[in-house]
């Protein structure tokens, strides 16, 4: 018995004139999130001396394409980051010497985030063993179902 079927049948013994599935599923929903991130993903992440947050925005300029550089408002968007969030970060990656930021050519007072190319090879190795992480983390799924979970879920984001 997880967590959350724990919790239903309590509830159902308690208050049986409750609909106890969405409780269900949103507690699994979350426990899922909370595991892949704590047991699976943040080492990962530790082992390229980064955190969470450190991986995302290297991977959001990795991802951006030539010449990798995005200004801080973009990158803050693309990565849903507080804006006080993001300085920590950019400041701890460029310490590492993981990014740069460079002026504006288009605008005097604006800066721009740019991968340097030590945060390019950072951000593609850990990329390449988070994408088979995450295949690992999804094998006892069948492509069906990864295939239909995943499409419930887009579902469930848009609805919100």
């Amino acid at each position: 018995m997880d967590r959350a079927e724990m919790a239903v049948t309590q509830w159902a013994r308690e208050r049986p004139d409750l609909p106890l599935l969405p409780l269900a599923l949103l507690g699994r929903l979350n426990e899922a999130s909370e595991r892949i991130l704590r047991d699976h993903m943040n080492p990962l992440f530790a082992e390229a001396g980064l955190q969470h947050g450190e991986f995302d925005v290297l991977a959001t300029l990795r991802r951006s394409g030539e010449p990798f550089m995005l200004s801080p408002t973009r990158l803050y968007e693309a990565t849903m980051i507080s804006s006080g969030g993001m300085t920590a970060r950019l400041d701890r990656l460029e310490r590492a010497g993981f990014i740069e930021r460079r002026s504006d050519p288009n605008d005097r007072r604006g800066k721009l985030i740019a991968l340097t190319g030590k945060g390019r090879k950072v951000i593609d190795a850990t990329m390449t063993r988070h994408v088979a992480n995450e295949q690992r983390i999804l094998a006892s799924l069948t492509s069906a179902e990864q295939e239909k979970l995943n499409a419930l879920l887009k579902k469930l984001i848009a609805g919100l």
